[in-house]
Formats: structure tokens, sequence, C-alpha cells
């Protein structure tokens, strides 16, 4: 099965746009809505959304110093949203460390801070109504366009919890 090349496009160009902030930003919620419904209900949106299916909308009302993870479990999005994505930044570790990390989330967390072969990387996770995901990775220290690895399940926690946003009742 073949990633959404809409969804992929969107999630590539949030990640695109993030990047040219540079690094160590707060989370972002985007919603993604089809290009061609958002232009009828907003004509003077036509010289500035592009040609592309889906047309990110940056949503504002994240709380700052609050985990992304928390936030996302209480959104829930009108009809008219077709699909949203998340952005963030993280610190991960090899595969062979993760069997050192300390049980208590708050020791974890500052383990992870600290180890030396931790790296940063930033997601940005989108699935669509559908049920179509795409996930962008870029690592700090391969911060350039062409290292950006992509693919439909590579964050599975974060996808989950986007989905979610998806399925609940308009608030």
């Amino acid at each position: 099965m073949s990633p959404d090349p809409a969804l992929a496009a969107a999630v590539l160009e949030i990640e695109r746009h993030a990047a040219r902030s540079g690094w160590d930003q707060p989370a972002r919620l985007f919603a993604l809505v089809d290009t061609s419904r958002l232009v009828d209900r907003e004509p003077q949106l036509a010289g500035s959304v592009g040609e592309a299916e889906l047309t990110p909308v940056e949503q504002d009302g994240l709380v700052a110093g609050r985990p992304l993870e928390d936030q996302l479990v209480t959104i829930s999005w009108p009809e008219t949203v077709d699909g949203c994505a998340a952005m963030v930044e993280r610190f991960v570790l090899p595969p062979d460390v993760e069997a050192e990390l300390p049980d208590e989330p708050a020791a974890a967390a500052s383990y992870v801070a600290g180890h030396p072969d931790r790296q940063e990387v930033r997601i940005v996770a989108g699935a669509l109504r559908s049920g179509a995901s795409f996930c962008a990775l870029r690592l700090r220290a391969h911060d350039d366009d062409e290292s950006v690895l992509g693919g439909e399940d590579l964050v599975p926690a974060l996808l989950e919890l986007v989905r979610g946003t998806l399925e609940g009742e308009d608030l």
C-alpha cells in the first residue's frame, strides 16, 4: 500500500514550513482541509492557498508547556476538516539504550535529555478521516530537506492520538 499522495504532500509542506523557522519550536497543530472546498467557502483565499489537494491551516490554542499528547486527547474537529497534523520536537535514543530508561516519566525525560547518544528530531504526523496516515521526520543532526524521512507509520503512538481527534464528536 502506498501513502496517500495528498496527505504526504501536506505533511511534507508542514515540515518544510517548520524547518524555515528553525529548531526549538513549540508543538503545532494543523487542520487539513480540501483546498477546493476551502476556496469555495472562502474565495478571497484563492490566490494564497496554492494548488495542493489539501491545505494545512495552523490552529491557535495549544497551551505552551503542556505536552501535546495531553492536549490531543481533548481535541475534536468539525466534519469540514478532512484530517489533521501535529508537529512536535523530541529527543530520541538508539533502540539499544531504551532498556536503560527509568520507569518514572520525569526521570526518563531527564535521562534522555542528558544522554550523549540522544538525537533531536522534528516529527510531523498527519492523518485523514479515511484512515490514511503519513509522518515526516527530520533529525537536527541532518538538517536538510533531502534527509527528511517519510512513511505511513513512523510514529504509531502519535498517529493514534492524531487519528483520535478525527473520531470524536464536534466540540
